[in-house]
């Protein structure tokens, strides 16, 4: 049985389901009955037109439930009758899917836990396993997003934008339990890129395998992170990079700039760099103008700090800072690192030791005690 060909197939499915009147739980809760069956039926007799067989048991499934169910009787009334069996279509329902998914009703969290389920075809342990909530926490929270989106009709353009938004709240999920959420989420915006018309959908996709191809060198072997500084370069996926540029150059040229394009241009700054000492950061710090034009993101503010310290010097880095909140997140941890570079180091290691302190996580934590105690014994 090909799983991947049953999880690219689920979205379409889905989709046609909702466009023949099924709400969105009940045709979710079909097209899994569809593919339990099919796990069933196909390996000793596999269908000629997958697509089209999983629409056509999917849908019998929703009737028989819809008809089982004496307070949907009246919506079953309105329901169409069920259609001839025969080939699905061929055109892709799955952009309407992401639309729906990613609607301004839900959470971000919602939103992203929904796509993964409806569009990704992940299951609801794959998705808690990856966020390491209990499955039944992450069960409610789909619940409840489908219920929230189940009188939605797909009538109406989506936002692209929000749909990107989710996408790359996926990515920057990255790994964790059996399901890489960053591959995950470069599929999907792949799917994405390759069905709109839009230099973001396109930025996005670069954006996101310019930093992936850096993957492998991001964490030493025994899991402790590795500044990209120090990163191996030699360890960089060139293939990732190579494509990443010539998706990032295609949607440039289109002369649309928006966030995306501009954090992958600053992405594509740092592969093209053959050593750290090479960095082009005065470029870099002018990508970094455009993007707090187009967001006025404090985030962005606090990494263009860093970007003109290494450009200008830490004394004008530390000067970008202070004009920002202090309490934003890896604030202390910038501070930390200007200070080193200025000379400063018992501010430095003070600061690093502060910022351990306010880290997410148990990597990054690691990595700023390392640091702090690196300079305390110089």
């Amino acid at each position: 049985m090909d799983e991947v060909l049953l999880r690219s197939l689920t979205p379409g499915v889905l989709t046609v389901l909702v466009r023949r009147g099924a709400d969105f739980a009940a045709a979710e809760d079909a097209v899994q009955d569809a593919l339990v069956e099919a796990l069933r039926v196909w390996p000793a007799d596999p269908p000629r037109d997958a697509k089209g067989w999983l629409v056509t048991v999917a849908w019998r499934k929703f009737l028989d439930a819809t008809r089982a169910d004496a307070a949907r009787r009246r919506r079953e009334d309105r329901v169409e009758e069920e259609p001839a069996p025969g080939p699905a279509p061929a055109v892709d329902d799955t952009l309407q899917l992401y639309f729906l998914c990613a609607h301004p009703s839900l959470t971000p969290a919602s939103a992203v836990a929904l796509t993964l389920r409806a569009v990704g075809g992940l299951t609801t342990r794959q998705i808690a396993q990856a966020y390491l909530v209990p499955e039944a926490t992450m069960a409610q929270r789909i619940s409840r997003a489908k219920r929230t989106v189940s009188g939605v009709r797909l009538d109406r353009p989506g936002d692209v934008a929000t749909v990107l938004r989710v996408l790359y709240l996926v990515f920057n999920e990255g790994y964790s339990g059996d399901v890489d959420l960053a591959a995950e989420a470069i599929r999907l915006t792949r799917q994405l890129a390759a069905a709109v018309d839009h230099p973001e959908a396109a930025g996005l996709l670069a954006l996101m395998l310019l930093h992936h191809a850096r993957r492998a060198a991001r964490t030493a072997p025994d899991g402790s992170l590795v500044p990209l500084a120090e990163q191996d370069r030699g360890r960089w996926d060139t293939r990732l990079i190579a494509e990443g540029v010539a998706i990032l150059q295609a949607a440039l040229a289109r002369d649309r700039l928006g966030e995306f394009q501009a954090q992958a241009a600053i992405a594509a700054l740092h592969a093209d760099a053959p050593t750290a000492e090479e960095t082009d950061w005065v470029q870099i710090v002018e990508w970094y103008d455009e993007l707090t034009r187009l967001t006025d993101s404090p985030v962005v503010r606090l990494n263009r700090a860093v970007a003109v310290g290494e450009a200008d010097g830490p004394r004008a880095g530390l000067a970008a800072l202070a004009a920002l909140d202090d309490s934003l997140p890896r604030h202390t941890a910038v501070a930390a690192y200007l200070h080193e570079r200025d000379g400063d180091l018992a501010t430095a290691a003070r600061l690093y030791a502060e910022a351990a302190h306010k880290a997410p996580n148990l990597a990054e934590r690691d990595h700023l005690m390392r640091q702090a105690a690196r300079l305390n014994a110089r």
